[in-house]
């Protein structure tokens, strides 16, 4: 059913407005707070309720959605710290500065350090080349100087201390096996490590070692064989080859200090053992000569006619102590002579007997016992000084051009002859 329309009809007033009628102008603010009022103005896609939705308003509702108001409710808030950022920012600025400065303080220290090293060991290399020509030696011995650093010491012109090995070190008959002394509190005279012309060492110790090994090639000659026999003596062992045979020479040597610089050696307890058969001793004392071993004085005690051989020669028994009466009843009767022979003094006196007195008149009594008449002669012209001279490693230490150098004291070791010796005031160099 239609509703009839009904129109209304204004009635307008050509000649001016309506003076009931009062135009209204529109603020922006008021439409702002429209907008604001009514929410479901401005949408998109309505053109004719206003104008669509800024980007910055889509934004903001984004921002105003319950899960975003959950995750801010999670999260505590807390003030910025502005400050502390600020400081680290600027240690992270200025860690390169001090890297860099670090960086070339080492490289400077290195630098340096290198430069120390390298006139230490031109300095060394110089001091060996220099005493190798001094001492006219086959090979440079080994130097090294001692403190840090080197160059401050230079300059100051005074060294804490300087050690030097000198091997193979020739000394009369005998090689200087090693040589090693320590000097210190030195001062130098020179302009640098290129230009040293002298030093003078205050105080001075050294060592220095005779070896068994270089004593048994250059006195032993690889026949005598040396090695340590108590506090300051040597045994010597070897052979000798006398008239065809091979006599075993044995001797003892004491090493002792000779004044302030000498090394002395006194030879005793010299024999030759021709094997188990007799002993020989050089020299004219009582107990020097051909005398036979206890061993060979028992086995010829149990053979009768080397007894009555030896019994046969009236100085023999003489020497022995045996009465004449006692020496004939011995010679006819074989109990008497078991009865002689059995004496507990028989034995010790018949190794007594010197058979070199017995030998130039009566050379038989040594061909029955087993002796060489021409081996005891080769053994008489062995006197005492030829023996000990074989032994005689007697040496002196240099006498200084200023200063006092001296020997302290003499050890035996196991390994060889140890001398120590001290020094003050030496002078080197010119």
């Amino acid at each position: 059913m239609r509703t009839p329309h009904t129109s209304t009809h204004h009635t307008t007033h050509s000649d001016g407005p309506d003076p009931d009628r009062v135009p209204s102008a529109r603020s922006p603010y008021d439409e702002l707070a429209a907008l604001a009022d009514d929410p479901a103005e401005g949408r998109a896609g309505d053109p004719a309720d206003g104008p669509a939705d800024s980007p910055l308003d889509d934004f903001l509702r984004m921002e105003d959605t319950p899960e975003s108001r959950d995750e801010e409710a999670d999260d505590p808030w807390a003030p910025p710290h502005h400050r502390r950022r600020g400081r680290r920012r600027n240690r992270a600025t200025g860690l390169p500065t001090l890297l860099r400065l670090l960086a070339r303080v080492l490289t400077l220290a290195c630098l340096v350090t290198l430069a120390d090293r390298w006139a230490l060991l031109y300095a060394e290399r110089q001091a060996a080349d220099r005493l190798k020509d001094r001492l006219h030696l086959t090979a440079a011995p080994e130097v090294r100087i001692g403190g840090f650093p080197f160059l401050t010491q230079l300059l100051d012109q005074r060294l804490d201390s300087v050690q030097v090995t000198v091997p193979d070190m020739p000394a009369d008959r005998v090689t200087l096996t090693r040589v090693t002394a320590t000097a210190r509190d030195i001062r130098v005279d020179g302009d640098g490590p290129t230009a040293v012309r002298g030093a003078l060492v205050q105080r001075m110790h050294g060592q220095v070692l005779l070896s068994f090994a270089d004593m048994n090639r250059e006195l032993g000659a690889s026949q005598v064989s040396f090695s340590a026999h108590g506090p300051g003596r040597i045994r010597a062992l070897g052979s000798l080859r006398l008239a065809g045979h091979d006599v075993r020479v044995r001797a003892d040597a004491r090493i002792q200090r000779d004044g302030d610089r000498g090394i002395s050696t006194s030879v005793d307890g010299m024999r030759l053992d021709i094997g188990d058969l007799a002993t020989y001793r050089p020299g004219t004392g009582r107990t020097e000569g051909l005398h036979l071993t206890r061993a060979a004085a028992r086995r010829i005690t149990k053979e009768a006619d080397k007894i009555k051989a030896l019994l046969g020669v009236p100085e023999i028994a003489r020497r022995m102590g045996v009465p004449d009466r006692a020496v004939n009843a011995a010679l006819h009767d074989e109990d008497e002579l078991h009865r002689l022979t059995g004496a507990p003094r028989f034995l010790h006196r018949l190794t007594r007997v010197n058979l070199v007195d017995v030998a130039l008149a009566h050379p038989e009594v040594l061909k029955r016992l087993g002796v060489d008449p021409s081996l005891l002669t080769s053994l008489t012209k062995l006197t005492r000084p030829q023996i000990a001279d074989r032994f005689d490693f007697a040496f002196r230490v240099p006498e200084p051009p200023s200063g006092v150098l001296r020997v302290e004291r003499v050890a035996v070791d196991k390994d060889g002859v140890h001398v120590y010796v001290s020094g003050t005031g030496l002078l080197l160099g010119k």
